[in-house]
């Protein structure tokens, strides 16, 4: 009875050292994972700044884009009825911009 209980005793032993070594393996492998995540969420949150900043900036150039306006007029008169060549006198851009403002005009009116 003895001998069974110290046998037990060393198996439990045994059991316990290695219970310790895997929970100190998790802990590291957790731990590790953990900054990854860190490291990983450091860079989405720059790149959601540098997207921010790129909107901005681009709304800034369509706003400050001189074509825009006229592409937008020229967009309204087609909508009014204007042909290739009132859109080429009136808003100063060549015949081959003047057909595709008024081909995409057609095209999302339909």
């Amino acid at each position: 009875m003895v001998a069974h209980a110290v046998v037990t005793q060393r198996q439990l032993r045994a059991l316990q050292t290695q219970l310790k070594q895997r929970c100190d393996t998790l802990g590291r492998e957790l731990h590790a994972t953990g900054s990854g995540s860190m490291g990983v969420g450091q860079r989405v949150v720059e790149c959601e700044r540098r997207l921010h900043e790129l909107r901005s900036t681009l709304d800034e150039m369509r706003q400050n884009d001189p074509l825009r306006v006229s592409y937008d007029e020229a967009s309204r008169l087609v909508e009014l009825g204007a042909d290739i060549d009132d859109l080429m006198n009136t808003c100063g851009i060549s015949r081959p911009e003047a057909e595709l403002v008024s081909a995409l005009n057609k095209k999302r009116a339909a």
